[in-house]
């Protein structure tokens, strides 16, 4: 059970961008919420949890430190990203790439949060990288409200 959780359910397995296929996983279970802010809190610490879990046991199985099977940590810096941002899918695929971007850059502290041991530290840094895209995509909303295309990102209902 663990490696499944870990992997999103095999997504990890996808032979290029893993990580991209993790952050997808994780853009499908943000749409499947309901549009509840404790919701979205709830299922974000019980991924937090769940992910440094079976990451921990991931990391044992695969014999190295953050295997890039494990996407699990994506799937929790999409949900970062998006919560609390009144975004409809033009806004949610712009949180997807601002994520990804931040993945990948792992700006200060991202990166020294992957030094973390275990679980924890796989997931840490991700958290950290659906932090900045959560401000990014905060931004980009503010932005758009006051060069009036709003409507191009903002979620009215959802």
């Amino acid at each position: 059970m663990a490696l499944a959780l870990a992997t999103a359910f095999g997504a990890g397995y996808a032979p290029i961008a893993p990580g991209t296929f993790g952050s997808i996983v994780g853009l499908v279970l943000w749409a499947a919420l309901p549009a509840s802010p404790s919701i979205h809190a709830a299922v974000i610490a019980g991924v937090g949890v769940v992910g440094s879990w079976s990451a921990s046991v991931a990391e044992q199985h695969f014999a190295r430190t953050d295997p890039s099977h494990v996407v699990i940590d994506e799937v929790l810096g999409m949900l970062i990203t998006l919560f609390a941002n009144p975004v409809a899918w033009p806004g949610a695929i712009l949180g997807f790439l601002l994520f990804r971007i931040a993945d990948v850059i792992k700006p200060f502290p991202a990166n020294r949060l992957e030094r973390l041991h275990g679980g924890l530290g796989v997931m840490a840094d991700d958290a950290m990288a659906g932090v900045y895209a959560n401000l990014a995509l905060r931004l980009c909303l503010w932005s758009s409200g006051r060069l009036g295309i709003e409507s191009l990102i903002v979620q009215l209902t959802r």
